[in-house]
């Protein structure tokens, strides 16, 4: 099943959502519902013991839709992003996400909610929301079970983008891969996974997740800040309204 922007599959007990959004897979309000649908599917067939998520197009996802973020939209919109990364990040079976091209923003968070990583040794990483004023708010809560506590800094506070290889280095990338060779890992680890009972790797995915902390809780956490402090300031709007007016932002300093 699928819809215009998502696609879903299911074949051997291996599950695939599919963004497909182009150019960017930008994640508008309509991808987010459309993907969290996908995983809603996908969560009713107790037979499949692994997704895979991917992307059409050049690009993973350049992330969210910044004229979303702008208030009184991002009211809704930021709740609906951290569901669906929350969706994510408990859906009951293993994940791969397989990574190309661009992955920034949210995508890099969706990303950053999958279990295990495949990427292109071209992909490139990144959480640029502070050059607008703003800040990732699933990433503040999921990079630092992922990645060391400096990595997860530099990705968030300096805004600049990491590469794969980087990324591998730091214990987030599972496997670098020539471009080609991205499907056929992804599809090579899935099916590692695969070969194993329904019931094992549901309850391995549960047992590895009680060992750290209420990602959960802290993604809703993050999502509260996001709107009740952050949106409340000068500099997240006027980043904001800059970047959309494609020009250089003017910080109050406050």
């Amino acid at each position: 099943m699928s819809g215009a922007l998502v696609h879903t599959s299911e074949s051997d007990g291996i599950g695939r959502i599919t963004l497909d959004h182009p150019p960017l897979n930008i994640l508008t309000r309509a991808v987010l519902g459309e993907f969290r649908g996908g995983l809603e599917r996908l969560r009713g067939d107790t037979t499949l013991r692994v997704i895979i998520v991917d992307a059409a197009g050049k690009h993973f996802s350049a992330g969210a839709d910044v004229g979303e973020h702008v208030p009184p939209e991002c009211d809704e919109m930021i709740p609906e992003f951290v569901a669906t990364i929350r969706a994510l990040y408990e859906f009951p079976t293993p994940t791969i996400v397989a990574v190309h091209g661009k992955c920034l923003g949210g995508g890099c968070e969706l990303a950053l909610a999958g279990d295990l990583v495949v990427a292109t040794d071209a992909a490139v990483f990144g959480q640029p929301e502070i050059l607008l004023g703003v800040l990732p708010p699933a990433a503040c809560a999921l990079l630092p079970g992922r990645v060391p506590a400096a990595v997860a800094a530099e990705l968030v506070l300096t805004g600049d983008p990491m590469t794969a290889p980087d990324l591998h280095r730091a214990g987030l990338v599972n496997r670098v891969v020539p471009p080609d060779d991205l499907e056929a890992a992804a599809l090579a680890l899935a099916r590692r996974i695969a070969r194993h009972s329904a019931a094992s790797v549901r309850a391995g995915k549960r047992m590895l997740h009680s060992g750290v902390d209420d990602r959960g809780a802290a993604l809703e956490r993050a999502g509260q800040l996001y709107l009740n402090d952050l949106m409340q300031t000068d500099d997240a709007r006027e980043g904001l309204r800059a970047f959309l007016e494609k020009r250089a932002p003017a910080w109050s300093h406050r």
